[in-house]
């Protein structure tokens, strides 16, 4: 469990840097840049380690409805990670698209995974994210809504979301892990 925390808070502080101290890390320019994928990639790393290693200690089980609602939250965090980057409609509504995503993959793994681990794992990445939009928002101020795009747009993510979806069953269960598919 230790290096798992020690994983999450090596991401959260590497991310952070930038919001944090940006004068620091600009002083530090492209060799700053290389040290904070650096420390990005060895953080995961280490929570993927860490996650592995932890003892399993149960804290708590859900009813079979919990797999279909994290199925439709894992196709809507998977649609949200990408859709920020097309112009579309939804990325008119949502300021931080990526970093909803990330609240919504691990509200969705926490509704079927009820051990200690999964918690740490998942729940601190969950309030990572929730600490980087609000540190975003503070340093950029008001958002300045782009301009409306199509639905057609949106769309065409949804399609890809859809078939990635896909491949990330497909890996879960060839993985081991219990999956229940509604698609």
């Amino acid at each position: 469990m230790t290096w798992l925390i020690v994983g999450l808070l090596l991401w959260a502080a590497a991310h952070l840097f930038n919001r944090i101290m940006p004068k620091h890390r600009a002083a530090l320019g492209k060799k700053g840049k290389a040290a904070i994928a650096l420390l990005i990639l060895i953080s995961i790393g280490l929570m993927i380690f860490g996650y592995g290693a932890a003892e399993y200690v149960h804290l708590f089980a859900l009813p079979i409805w919990a797999w279909y609602i994290n199925n439709l939250l894992m196709l809507i965090a998977i649609f949200m990670i990408d859709v920020g980057r097309v112009n579309g409609v939804i990325r008119t509504k949502v300021r931080h698209p990526m970093l909803l995503s990330v609240v919504i993959w691990s509200t969705a793994h926490l509704l079927v995974n009820g051990d200690l681990a999964s918690l740490v794992l998942f729940g601190g990445l969950g309030f990572w994210a929730l600490v980087e939009t609000a540190a975003i928002n503070r340093a950029e101020g008001p958002w300045q809504v782009p301009a409306e795009g199509t639905f057609v747009s949106d769309g065409k993510v949804a399609v890809f979301a859809t078939a990635i979806y896909a491949v990330i069953v497909g890996i879960h269960y060839w993985l081991g892990y219990s999956v229940i598919v509604f698609l």
